[in-house]
């Protein structure tokens, strides 16, 4: 909204305000990281094998097992307890579950319904938000997480995991997504790109890498739930720091609170408006949403021939992406080295991933950056799938380095993501149709649960399957037309029309500036 941009200026748009809202942001962008990720934590499959009829002499095994190791063994006997040798002491949730071999199923299970949570989460939370405001659901959202978390401490049936984690991953995305949509709107638009990739690379970053320590410092899958669940706590306390969002405000003609808003924006900022100003403010967003007609709404977007080709593909590019992200990110195990030290490892390509969209996704263009992502991701995981597979004795080096690789390729293929739907959507329907291709991308992460499950059938599937998807992501980019240095559509007819003369091989980079 152009009318509060203006206003901002005045009121200070990068200065003590923002900085205390960046500094939240980082805190939620801690929150956040170590809260997706107890997942994969929580979830740690240490070495097994069979403690039926062993005596304390017999030596472990170099690989787990499921079957009994004594010489008297058909083969198809089941086993009834387990020995573990634990990463560092650490205990999962695995291991006290015995949830292996053939129960192993359920623990995906238990993870699907995190993802199922997120879904339907991110539509309730975000419907509510357009309701009550940016700023309860915020507090709200993270009060979930931390429920969630606390409940999955208690719950050691299926029944009650799969609850427990369904509450858990109902907060997911939207106590993140919240907190950036507040800082973004209070920010100088020309520092919201750095500012919040920044925030989010170097903060994100440390927590996803320091998660696993956290795990191996509490010794158990309940101590790390404990102490990472209880600082959402802190989360209620934003409310005296953060202002509602005075875009929501105005679009809700909540006048009164929109001028108190930025009369406290002002204020903190140390500076001094005259109530002309407000006033004046207050009645050209009168004026903005008296002249504002009905817009058309998401299933208008498939209603054309175009428009709905380019929106299917941002569905699919969104489902690709956001699974390819989880899968990569949690498939640390059966690489030869520790989850716990893989993990930090990928983590690590978060930061780089953020710095290397600063410097080029202005420069080689929309297209170009997701395509050449996916194609760096899907060729390194697929080349990882391939050493696993032919080399009985692979270089754990080399499995660790390519695999980290694709990690970065997929992250930052899942950080351009949101710009290029944001700025390929027509205006006039851009926030359902961001919305929808945000949901569909979560709502694809159910499987990826599965695929990595895929690994007790063909050790190096998870990594043909997601090296092959994102291939095919690459190639449907390609599809998409460019939208650096082009006037962005926004109506529905200028989207139809938008990048109708392109070809697939056209690149922002290898051309003049020009718009269509």
């Amino acid at each position: 909204m152009l009318e509060v941009d203006k206003m901002l200026e005045k009121c200070g748009d990068f200065s003590r305000l923002q900085v205390f809202m960046l500094l939240l942001f980082s805190v939620i962008n801690l929150l956040s990281a170590m809260h997706y990720y107890s997942q994969t934590i929580i979830s740690f499959v240490p070495k097994y094998w069979c403690a039926d009829g062993l005596d304390l002499e017999t030596e472990a095994p170099d690989v787990s097992s499921c079957q009994p190791l004594n010489t008297n063994a058909t083969g198809h006997e089941t086993c009834h307890s387990y020995n573990y040798e634990t990463y560092m002491g650490y205990q999962s949730f695995t291991s006290e579950m015995n949830w292996i071999c053939g129960e192993a199923w359920k623990l995906t299970l238990g993870q699907s319904m995190f993802f199922v949570g997120s879904v339907v989460g991110t539509l309730v939370l975000g419907y509510l938000a357009d309701i009550v405001g940016r700023l309860p659901i915020l507090i709200l959202a993270n009060l979930i997480a931390m429920t969630g978390n606390l409940l999955t401490m208690f719950g050691t049936s299926l029944p009650l995991f799969c609850i427990f984690r369904l509450i858990a991953g109902f907060a997911t995305d939207s106590n993140f997504l919240m907190m950036y949509i507040l800082v973004m709107e209070y920010m100088r638009p020309s520092l919201r790109t750095i500012g919040l990739s920044v925030c989010i690379g170097v903060f994100y970053c440390l927590g996803s890498m320091g998660a696993p320590w956290v795990a191996v410092l509490m010794g158990s899958w309940r101590g790390f739930l404990l102490v990472t669940s209880l600082p959402f706590a802190l989360v209620p306390l934003f409310y005296f720091i953060v202002p509602e969002s005075v875009q929501w405000l105005i679009s809700k003609q909540k006048y009164d609170k929109a001028m108190a808003c930025l009369k406290r924006v002002a204020k903190i900022n140390g500076r001094q408006l005259d109530d002309s100003v407000y006033a004046q403010f207050i009645a050209d967003c009168k004026l903005s949403q008296q002249n504002t007609k009905t817009t058309p709404n998401l299933l208008d977007l498939f209603k054309t021939t175009r428009l709905r080709r380019n929106t299917f593909i941002l569905f699919f590019k969104s489902m690709v992406i956001t699974l390819c992200y989880d899968a990569v990110s949690r498939n640390v195990q059966g690489l030869g080295i520790s989850p716990f030290i893989m993990f930090s490892l990928s983590a690590t390509t978060i930061l780089p991933a953020c710095l290397i969209l600063i410097a080029l996704q202005d420069r080689i263009g929309r297209k170009a950056m997701a395509s050449s992502s996916l194609l760096l991701s899907g060729v390194f995981i697929s080349v990882t799938g391939i050493v696993l597979y032919t080399a009985s004795n692979h270089n754990t080096t080399i499995v660790v380095t390519l695999s980290v690789i694709g990690r970065f390729g997929v992250t930052v293929a899942y950080n351009s993501a949101a710009q290029y739907a944001t700025e390929l959507i027509p205006t006039c329907v851009r926030g359902q149709g961001v919305a929808a291709v945000h949901v569909m991308g979560y709502a694809f992460t159910f499987f990826s649960a599965y695929i990595l499950y895929t690994r007790t059938v063909f050790s190096p599937l998870p990594e043909i399957i997601l090296g092959v998807l994102s291939l095919l992501g690459a190639c449907l980019c390609l599809l998409l037309p460019e939208t650096l240095h082009r006037t962005l559509p926004t109506s529905l007819e200028e989207g139809e029309k938008f990048g109708i003369n392109e070809h697939w091989y056209t690149f922002s980079c290898m051309e003049k500036r020009s718009q269509s």
